[in-house]
């Protein structure tokens, strides 16, 4: 009878290791953000996750799928890096350049029709859904124009990751 006890709090204990431990809360009670760590040979996973995520979201609406683009992806890489160096989300490079000047530097001859940008620890599908909740952002992804897109980040060493997406026609 001891033995089975001991055994049956053994296992148990093995158990409770298992289980999910609760979220660590902010002061305003909501759950504080975990770092998103990428690692190396992540990026093709994490890319097209995103793909397709938008493109699923897309389809809901009968819009066309969206296919990357090696140059919009170019673009969105070096947004993604800049914004880092200048510290700062927004759609304007150090040098001035604008989504439109950098789409064309990296060769792309299409029609720009947006870019968004994030400054975040969350995941892409986090990041996305954020960018789904506002209508200007959610008219970037949802634009019935737009067959192509471009997507990027980079992450700093803190884990702060600086997300681009880029869309064209």
């Amino acid at each position: 009878m001891e033995r089975r006890m001991f055994l049956l709090t053994g296992v148990g204990l093995a158990l409770s290791a298992c289980a999910p431990s609760a979220p660590t809360l902010g002061a305003d009670g909501r759950p504080l953000p975990r770092v998103y760590e990428i690692k190396p040979g992540d990026e093709q996973v994490i890319s097209f996750r995103l793909l397709d995520s938008v493109n699923t979201l897309r389809a809901a609406r009968s819009l066309p799928q969206l296919t990357f683009d090696a140059r919009l992806n170019a673009a969105a890489a070096t947004h993604s890096r800049d914004m880092s160096v200048q510290n700062r989300p927004w759609h304007f490079g150090s040098d001035g350049s604008s989504p439109l000047v950098r789409v064309q530097r990296s060769g792309y001859t299409g029609r720009l029709v947006g870019e968004l940008i994030s400054e975040t620890y969350e995941t892409e599908l986090e990041t996305l859904s954020t960018w789904m909740a506002q209508p200007d952002t959610r008219a970037i992804i949802m634009d019935p124009a737009a067959r192509f897109m471009g997507f990027a980040w980079f992450q700093e060493p803190s884990g702060k990751i600086w997300w681009t997406v880029v869309t064209g026609a």
